[in-house]
């Protein structure tokens, strides 16, 4: 990796405090330019924050809870986020997947043993190799896809699985737990699974809990957009909260703007200084499904039938493989499943800081259709009681988040999409637009930085620190 030459004199105007536009802040702070972040909310952090939603004394992350791509990458070798307060904690169990009658499957760390406890030694032929790799592999697709390799080899074996429907991997398997366990890991990309390149995520996800693992960061997601605050401000930056940016002609003329924003949020501020056919593009760029979530309080914690989820950080929730497969299908066909895809957060497992003695909080959200105006809180509930009876009586206090809602959260979930951008083929390769230059807008100095941008979602910081590094190229300081 090329170092940079120091950024003094250089201003810089990030639209967006989200984990990205904080991530570049950073970056380019530490490095000695001037920045100034602007946030629309009372609060920064975008998909990155933590709060009391259900009773006092509870730590509730309000999206991003789990950060398997967060560690070990460009951004925090370049950036010490331990200096400035995060700390990182892991579950026993990184992931689980529980059936009926108390069966079930769990990730750990080590992919051998997961493999030994799911009686299934295909898990290892799927995953081991690349999770060997995964330190390697992840420093090229966690930035634009077309660029040229650092490792090809190991890249090319990660990419014959990413490029895979997921139906076809679950073939693999031979047991129920390990095609559940596959099919709960891969719906995070939120696609149908017999659609190519429904893998790639998933292949990331699991191969990242044997690498890395499923860290949460202590005392809430809150704690990385606090510590990439105190970088910035640190090295002298600002950052305005409360104020809506709707004109690029706002921020006067920096040398550097960045836009955490969603792509026809960005052509929107940028108006007639963009490009026509990149407006156009930015206009027409694809959302995927919704999160409807809801937070409880519950006492005693999440009474599972499957003992390996009593101690797991996350829970995948939605019965078999076949079940799951059907969910999705219909969730990206604008049709509500009866028992839709739940994913469960339990972080307080690795991080008992956020519990109020024995009253836990417990983070969940479901996949739901686009901009679905509908209540899954029933739904969500049932299906947890399903595999954990009792739940029901343990709930003290709820905190509803319909994916409308997500959307007024935060401008960037269009429709409630929590990863900003479907994950069809094309957007896996071209991202927002077809370009192998993606995070720039056509005006000079200007750049796209939000999770519509490579590598995509997760709070790592990656969109930011990359779109940083081709604005210091332009300005010949890379």
């Amino acid at each position: 990796m090329t170092a940079p030459k120091p950024a003094s004199g250089v201003t810089v105007s990030i639209v967006g405090s989200g984990p990205n536009g904080l991530a570049a802040g950073a970056y380019l702070a530490q490095l000695g330019a001037s920045v100034r972040v602007i946030e629309a909310n009372k609060r920064i952090g975008g998909g990155a924050r933590s709060a009391e939603l259900t009773l006092p004394g509870l730590i509730h992350d309000e999206c991003s809870g789990f950060h398997p791509l967060g560690l070990q990458t460009e951004f925090t070798q370049a950036v010490d986020l331990g200096a400035h307060g995060l700390t990182y904690l892991w579950p026993e169990v990184q992931y689980s997947h529980p059936l009926d009658g108390g069966t079930g499957g769990a990730a750990l760390r080590s992919v051998a043993r997961t493999a030994e406890r799911l009686h299934d030694r295909r898990w290892h032929s799927a995953f081991g190799s690349v999770s060997a790799s995964f330190g390697a592999v992840s420093d090229d697709f966690l930035g634009p896809v077309i660029s040229i390799p650092g490792h090809p080899l190991a890249l090319a074996n990660f990419g014959l699985r990413a490029a895979l429907p997921v139906t076809t991997i679950a073939r693999l398997f031979k047991t129920e737990a390990a095609k559940a366990l596959w099919a709960g890991v891969a719906a995070h990309a939120f696609r149908p699974f017999a659609s190519p390149f429904s893998s790639a995520v998933g292949v990331a996800l699991a191969s990242a809990a044997h690498t890395y693992g499923w860290p949460v960061a202590r005392g809430g997601t809150q704690s990385i957009t606090d510590a990439m605050a105190s970088v910035i401000q640190t090295g002298g930056g600002k950052i305005e909260t409360n104020r809506r940016v709707e004109s690029i002609g706002e921020l006067g003329s920096p040398d550097v703007v960045l836009l955490d924003t969603a792509p026809a949020a960005a052509a929107s501020i940028c108006g007639d200084r963009m490009p026509a056919r990149i407006a156009r593009a930015y206009r027409s760029y694809e959302h995927g499904p919704g999160a409807f979530k809801v937070d409880f309080a519950v006492e005693e914690g999440i009474p599972w039938l499957h003992e390996e989820s009593l101690t797991a950080g996350t829970v995948h929730v939605g019965g078999t493989y076949g079940e799951i497969a059907d969910a999705e299908a219909m969730v990206c066909q604008g049709e509500m499943p009866e028992r839709p895809f739940v994913l469960v957060g339990q972080q307080y497992i690795a991080d008992p800081s956020r519990s109020n003695g024995d009253v836990h909080p417990v983070y969940s959200y479901a996949h739901v259709p686009s901009g679905w105006a509908g209540d899954a809180t029933e739904a969500i509930i049932a299906q947890i009681e399903r595999f954990a009876p009792g739940f029901r009586d343990r709930v003290l206090a709820t905190h509803v988040r319909s994916a409308t809602d997500m959307s007024r959260y935060n401008a960037n979930y269009v429709g409630g999409d929590i990863i900003t951008g479907a994950n069809t083929m094309s957007q896996l390769v071209f991202r927002p637009r077809r370009t192998t230059q993606p995070y720039d807008t056509g005006i000079e100095g200007v750049y796209l930085c939000s999770a519509a941008t490579p590598p995509g979602a997760g709070a790592h910081g990656m969109c930011g620190y990359q779109a940083a590094r081709r604005a210091l190229t332009k300005l010949k300081l890379l």
